[in-house]
């Protein structure tokens, strides 16, 4: 996957969100954080978001194909 389908592939999820309304007032969400976690070798992003209007807490979850975990520890061990 190249810079620009990642790019396109990360925009996705925020068009998701900015189209998914709060479950208990139905206002928008507001990116709070980003992160990635692995789970059985499968790389996630996880987006914390809060509702702009009653505070309501959630976290969207998407695969992230572009992230080969392999690689992530072999750079982060680098970095230590």
């Amino acid at each position: 996957m190249n810079l620009n389908e990642m790019m396109k592939f990360v925009e996705s999820e925020y068009i998701v969100i900015n189209n998914t309304p709060c479950e208990l007032c139905g206002g928008s969400y507001l990116t709070e954080s980003a992160g990635l976690s692995f789970e059985n070798g499968k790389a996630e992003n996880i987006t914390h978001c809060v509702c702009e209007n009653c505070g309501n807490e959630r976290e969207f979850f998407f695969r992230a194909p572009f992230i080969n975990p392999m690689e992530w520890e072999k750079n982060t061990d680098e970095l230590n």
